[in-house]
């Protein structure tokens, strides 16, 4: 079953992250999502993620897909231009790859090439419009297609906003969906009280919402993302059970796999974010049942 189809039935979806491998060489690559492809349902590969110069998210799921692993590709407007993403997004279509997750991205300030210069032609609602054209058979100049692309078109929405910052968020979510939306992923969430009330305001939309879960792996890294993440909200207990415990690892998977199971009634999918400890997927695999 495709990644649409699980979502438009009604099931569970689980996904998990993979990042693509800096070089050439997938064989790492490819034994993760071999692993990994009988127990999630898809594989998101993101686009210079963090502003870190690596294999592109299209070529490697195109690779994946080869194998026949069901992938999302994920595109951003950080590093091109509107000319370069429409050409990549018609590049996914020619290559069959219709499952999408459209981001904002990462200035290339914050990666390993600081001194790129950042694009952002379009922001991540024109990028969906630029989508949503093509998909209808015409580009952003208004010129006709030969052959129409077909996607399943995701992008990120706040899950743990508050306040002010909720209402716009699901003043966005509406503009998004006009745009073409067809299911969106809800960052990171630490906090389900949180993420329960945007479930609650943002139910009449009837569009599938995926979870983002991440494994932490220090009190450092807790802390840091309280501080620099927009949005992120770990609460204190999360970070005194890292605190306490001898064994990180373990605990990561256990505070990953209680936040699913706090999420789970809320959603329709989860997105399990390893960020480096890919070998860790597994293990929380077999502690949620899958």
């Amino acid at each position: 079953m495709s990644f649409k189809d699980q979502l438009h039935s009604g099931k569970f979806a689980l996904t998990a992250e993979l990042q693509p491998p800096k070089g050439t060489d997938p064989s790492e690559v490819y034994g993760y999502a071999e692993r990994w492809g009988g127990r999630v349902d898809a594989i998101l590969i993101p686009d210079l993620q963090n502003g870190i110069m690596r294999l592109g998210s299209l070529s490697t799921c195109a690779l994946l897909k080869q194998k026949g692993i069901e992938v999302i590709c994920n595109l951003s407007c950080a590093n091109r231009n509107r000319l370069a993403l429409q050409s990549e997004l018609l590049n996914a279509a020619a290559l069959g790859l219709k499952n999408l997750l459209l981001f904002q991205g990462d200035p290339p300030s914050m990666g390993d090439h600081f001194d790129a210069h950042p694009v952002f032609d379009l922001d991540v609602m024109g990028l969906l419009g630029a989508a949503k054209c093509l998909r209808e058979g015409y580009d952003l100049a208004g010129n006709d297609l030969k052959g129409k692309p077909v996607f399943f078109v995701g992008t990120q929405v706040n899950g743990a906003a508050q306040g002010p910052q909720l209402d716009l968020e699901l003043t966005n979510m509406e503009k998004k969906i006009h745009e073409g939306a067809d299911f969106f992923l809800a960052g990171s969430i630490y906090d389900p009280g949180l993420f329960e009330n945007f479930m609650k305001k943002a139910a009449h939309f009837k569009v599938p919402v995926i979870v983002g879960i991440t494994l932490l792996k220090s009190v450092g890294m807790a802390r840091y993302i309280n501080k620099h993440v927009e949005g992120a909200s770990i609460p204190d207990a999360i970070i005194d059970r890292l605190l306490r415990a001898p064994d990180k690892q373990n605990v990561s998977i256990e505070i990953a796999r209680d936040l699913i199971a706090d999420v789970k009634p809320l959603c329709q999918g989860i997105q399990i974010i390893p960020l480096g400890w890919e070998n860790l997927v597994i293990p929380l695999l077999d502690r949620i049942g899958r």
